[in-house]
């Protein structure tokens, strides 16, 4: 038990901690060296990149949490991209992809500490199977990576170029770069210079000041174990709790280790844990708050989240002419702007992006989203969407693209305040006069087609119409829309965070905004919160 007395000192420290790293937020160099690189910084360059550095310490709590898994994992990534001859260096990209979350998963299904795709992870020897996931351990992933690095930078001969491949890819990195910086020793960056690299400067400038600072004094124990074995069993032996074992070893699907030798993964007794352990609330969810496992897997659920459509060069996706969005002509914003910055990079006049995308003036284009530079379409590809917790009529037409005009037209809605989690909108044909919009209570298992939404009952070859449902709402949903107010995510925030500062807890906030269990959140992402 962990006396008031330790807690107050303990609560002191960090506050203190706070303080001070608050006022020695370190200052990009106009130069430094990255791995075997002289890296020279331009003004305008050094200034991008400090919005970045300033950006991770914005919030106390978060960066405190976040050097914790810093001191943490990086002595192992150190280590195995040591042992297989990549610079050290290379250990912030670790931070850059995943903030060092064991489970992270990405919008397009990269998992884990260095975010690999399934066939990826599998060319890298990383076993990823029902059991075993080998891209949720520090040691073996990390591994991978080095290989994954070295590999690309063999035949790139440079790291800079090699670093940027990791996010687009190999043969992108030739095609972006061609041999350009191909032994040069000596690297400018710029205005023009990949963003993806900047990022990484900003993140290997604000945390090896950190490195090896008091944070909580953690280390990680490492020991062999023999399977077949559960985590059960495990915490017994270790003196550790079942929970804690199964916080840091997410490798081991189901808390069960199978046959064979693994290494295991906790933190000695007499540490307290990372804040990552306890992030997440033992609360259990209130009823109707929640998705079931039938929505999930239900055609409708998946169906909206299988927009929008993207094709095309999605390696140059933040240039023109280079991707489709629902084949339309479109561009991903690399960083959030205003619209006049944004319309000059991309070559179309603000005003008609403004228009192209339902955009008032004064809105600001967000990191990661999608802009149409051609007139979106009157209907959409598919019949009827399925609204999310935190959508709003102008993120359904984006994702769509739709115009935002037909879509309030088609479904006689015209406000967000109307909008509610669960709503069958239509996407196509114009609803009728009177007509009532359909809600499917998100505990509720669906599935849906064109022209019905059945309930999947017990029986799994039985399946029954279920009745339209126009008044039950999860709780919160039917308050008076004064309560809903809008929260966008800032650099360094997490769910926990943003949980307190609203009084309510971390299942509720990702009820509300179908967040996955795997507690991602994007920079400018957009929340729904529902004052207590």
């Amino acid at each position: 038990m962990i006396s008031r007395q330790f807690l107050s000192i303990l609560f002191l420290s960090a506050f203190f901690w706070s303080q001070s790293i608050l006022a020695q937020i370190p200052q990009v160099p106009t130069q430094l060296e990255f791995a075997d690189l002289t890296v020279k910084i331009t003004p305008q360059a050094q200034r991008e990149i400090q919005l970045d550095v300033d950006a991770q310490y914005r919030n106390p709590t978060y960066f405190k949490v976040k050097q914790d898994r810093v001191n943490l994992y990086l002595p192992i990534v150190e280590r195995e991209l040591r042992n297989q001859g990549v610079p050290e260096d290379l250990k912030y990209l670790v931070i850059q992809e995943s903030g060092l979350i064991p489970d992270a998963v990405s919008t397009s299904n990269a998992v884990g500490f260095w975010q690999f795709k399934q066939g990826t992870a599998e060319e890298v020897g990383l076993r990823v199977d029902a059991q075993i996931d080998e891209r949720k351990n520090i040691a073996t992933s990390s591994r991978g990576a080095a290989a994954y690095l070295k590999k690309h930078n063999s035949q790139l001969n440079n790291w800079m170029t090699a670093l940027v491949s990791y996010q687009m890819g190999l043969g992108g990195a030739k095609a972006y770069f061609g041999t350009q910086y191909s032994g040069k020793k000596i690297i400018e960056v710029d205005r023009n210079t990949h963003w993806y690299f900047k990022k990484y400067l900003a993140h290997k400038i604000a945390y090896e000041y950190g490195i090896g600072m008091f944070v909580s004094n953690q280390k990680l124990t490492e020991i062999q174990i023999q399977g077949p074995v559960t985590m059960a069993a495990l915490s017994k032996r270790f003196g550790v709790s079942e929970d804690h074992l199964k916080e840091f070893n997410k490798w081991a699907g189901n808390g069960k280790v199978p046959a064979g030798t693994y290494t295991l993964f906790y933190i000695k007794e007499g540490n307290l844990p990372l804040e990552p352990a306890v992030i997440k609330s033992e609360e259990k969810p209130k009823t109707g708050q929640t998705y079931s496992a039938s929505v999930k897997n239900s055609p409708a659920y998946k169906q909206a989240n299988s927009y929008p459509k993207i094709s095309g060069n999605t390696t140059k996706a933040s240039q023109p002419n280079q991707i489709t969005v629902n084949e339309l002509e479109g561009v991903q914003a690399s960083k959030t702007t205003s619209p006049g910055k944004f319309s000059e990079e991309i070559g179309v006049k603000e005003k008609k992006l403004l228009k192209l995308n339902d955009m008032d003036p004064g809105e600001r284009i967000e990191t990661g989203k999608y802009y149409y530079t051609e007139k979106k379409k009157t209907s959409a590809e598919v019949e009827t969407h399925f609204v999310l917790p935190g959508e709003t009529l102008w993120t359904i037409s984006q994702k769509y693209g739709i115009r935002l005009a037909s879509l309030k037209s088609k479904n006689r809605i015209r406000k967000d305040s109307e909008l509610k989690p669960g709503m069958v909108l239509n996407l196509r044909e114009p609803r009728k006069r009177g007509e009532e919009i359909p809600i499917i209570p998100l505990n509720q298992p669906v599935q849906q087609n064109r022209t019905e939404i059945a309930s999947v009952e017990s029986k799994p070859t039985e399946t029954k119409s279920v009745e339209v449902v126009t008044k039950t709402e999860p709780e919160r949903s039917t308050r008076n829309q004064a309560d809903r107010i809008s929260h966008t995510v800032s650099p360094g925030e997490t769910l926990f965070a943003i949980s307190r500062k609203y009084g309510i807890s971390v299942d509720e906030l990702k009820s509300w905004n179908n967040i996955g269990s795997q507690n991602i959140i994007s920079i400018g992402q957009k929340l729904v919160i529902f004052k207590p």
